[in-house]
């Protein structure tokens, strides 16, 4: 089982930037397609990007494209989200995912991961 840790959460003006990251410490890193979730207060949690085991195919949820940026460090085991141009309503609990599976398998079964991480806050000020 893998075991997921989130970093860089935090309050930020509309406008500003985070990172977020996510480290899998001491696991087969590169088996693992990895995604970013999201939750916000009331809502249904909802997929915001996901990133291929290779790094070579991502998915973003069309509300965040163009702003937000998914990658990974297979080298360092961490996949990253780069948010820019936050707006309030991208203020949730941001959840790590792993998945090890193809890319081909997860879009096939809809984005479904099996292994979490705690989330972290991120919170926008309007």
């Amino acid at each position: 089982q893998v075991q997921l840790v989130e970093s860089g959460g935090g309050l930020v003006q509309a406008g500003g930037s985070l990172r977020l990251s996510c480290v899998a410490p001491g696991s087969p890193f590169i088996s693992y397609c990895m995604a970013w979730f999201r939750q916000a207060p009331g809502k249904e949690r909802e997929l915001v990007a996901g990133i291929s085991r290779s790094g070579n195919n991502r998915y973003y949820v069309e509300s965040v494209k163009g702003r937000f940026t998914i990658s990974r460090d297979n080298s360092k085991n961490t996949v990253d989200l780069q948010m820019n141009s936050l707006k309030a309503e991208d203020t949730a609990v941001y959840i790590c995912a792993a998945e090890p599976t193809s890319w081909a398998t997860l879009v096939a079964t809809s984005h479904e991961y099996d292994y979490w991480g705690q989330g972290i806050q991120v919170t926008v000020s309007s």
